[in-house]
C-alpha cells in the first residue's frame, strides 16, 4: 500500500503495515493519555509515534515488572541490542519483532534521535538500581532520561514549521515539556510508587516539608505539611509547562494539536492535584474521558498554540 508522508507518496509493504498496526493496538490499549494526542496526527506521524510508544512501553514494563533485578538488567540490555540492530539497518521487514520492524521503518522516514531511547533504558536502569534523588537537579537527570528524551524523539516526528522563530530551541522546549509531564506523573503516583519501594521526589524537598517518612498510607505522615510539598512541586511543574509550551507555535497545526492535547491533559491533572493534594494518597487521580476529549478538541482548534504564540510575542509565558 502507499501513503503520504511529509507531502511525498511512499510505498509500505504488508509486513511493515502489520507491524505498525500492532504498535497502534498496543498504544490504544495501554496509553491512557498519550493516545488522545496522537489520534490527531496524520497517518504517517501517528504510526511513527505508536512505534516509539510501543518500544518505550516495552522498556517501562521490564522496569515495572516482577522479575529480579539481574533479569531486568539483562532484558533491558536486550532492548538496547534491538536498538543497535535498528541503528545498524539490520532489522528486516519479516523480522519476528513487530516493534523493531515498525521503529526501524519510522527511523528511515523521520529524523529520530534514537539515542533518546538509550537514555530511556538508562533511566529505567536507575529504577532497577533503586536510585533516590537528593535534589531537584538530581531528579532532573532521571526525568530527562525517561521523559525529556521522549519529547526530543517526538519532535523528530513532528518537525518544525519552516522559518518558525526560535526553532533552534525546539529540542530544548520539547525536553522541558517532558520534564513537566514526568513531574506531574510523579505527583500523581506518589502513593503507588511508595508501595513499590520507590521515592522520586527530592529528599531535600521531603525534609523541608516534614515528609521524609514517606507515603505508605492514605493520610500524610504525622506532622507533615503534605499540602505545602504538593503545592511547591506543582509550582515547579507549572514553570516547566510554561517554558515547554513555547514549542507549540513552532509546530504544524496537527502536531501542535497532539502536543497541546497531551500536555493539556496533564495540566488539568495538575489542577486537580493542586485543589486536593491528599487525593494522590487515596488513589490514582485521573480525568474522565469527556474531559480528555475536550482537551483534544481544544488542541485541534489551535487555541493553545495561538495563546502561547501571543504570550511569547509579548515576552510573558
Amino acid at each position: 500500500m502507499s501513503r503520504t508522508v511529509e507531502g511525498q507518496t511512499t510505498y509500505m509493504s504488508a509486513p511493515v503495515q502489520a507491524a505498525y498496526s500492532y504498535c497502534e493496538a498496543v498504544t490504544g490499549q495501554q496509553a491512557r493519555n498519550f493516545a488522545y494526542g496522537i489520534r490527531l496526527l496524520p497517518t504517517g506521524k501517528r504510526q511513527a509515534m505508536s512505534a516509539l510508544y510501543a518500544f518505550s512501553r516495552r522498556v517501562d514494563d521490564i522496569g515495572d515488572g516482577e522479575l529480579d533485578a539481574d533479569t531486568k538488567r539483562a532484558r533491558l540490555e536486550g532492548t538496547r541490542s534491538v536498538l543497535d540492530r535498528i541503528r545498524g539497518g539490520a532489522v528486516d521487514e519479516d523480522d519476528t519483532d513487530p516493534v523493531a520492524v515498525a521503529l526501524a521503518d519510522a527511523a528511515r522516514r523521520f529524523p529520530l534521535p534514537l539515542g533518546g531511547l538509550d537514555e530511556l533504558i538508562d533511566g529505567v536502569l536507575m529504577d532497577v538500581r533503586g536510585a533516590t534523588y537528593e535534589t531537584w537537579d538530581d531528579l532532573k537527570v532521571y526525568c530527562r532520561c525517561v521523559a525529556g528524551a521522549i519529547g526530543r524523539l517526538s519532535l523528530g516526528v513532528f518537525g518544525t514549521e519552516p522559518g518558525a522563530p526560535g526553532a533552534d530551541r525546539a529540542a530544548e522546549y520539547a525536553d522541558t515539556l517532558g520534564l513537566a509531564l514526568q513531574l506531574t506523573n510523579i505527583l500523581r503516583d506518589v502513593r503507588e510508587d511508595a508501595g513499590n519501594g520507590r521515592t522520586y521526589l527530592p529528599a531535600d524537598d521531603l525534609a523541608k516539608f516534614g515528609c521524609s517518612a514517606g507515603f505508605h498510607r492514605a493520610t500524610p505522615p504525622p506532622g507533615a505539611d503534605f499540602a505545602g510539598l504538593v503545592h511547591f512541586e506543582v509550582r515547579r511543574a507549572r514553570a516547566l509547562f510554561a517554558e515547554g509550551y513555547r514549542l507549540l507555535p513552532m509546530l504544524d497545526r496537527r502536531s501542535g494539536a497532539c502536543v497541546a492535547a497531551m500536555a493539556g491533559i496533564y495540566r488539568r491533572l495538575l489542577d486537580r492535584i493542586e485543589r486536593d493534594p491528599e487525593a494522590v494518597l487515596r488513589g490514582r487521580v485521573s480525568l474522565p474521558g469527556h474531559e480528555k476529549a475536550y482537551v483534544a478538541v481544544r488542541g485541534l482548534s489551535g487555541l493553545d498554540a495561538r495563546y502561547i504564540s501571543r504570550r511569547t510575542t509579548r515576552g510573558r509565558v
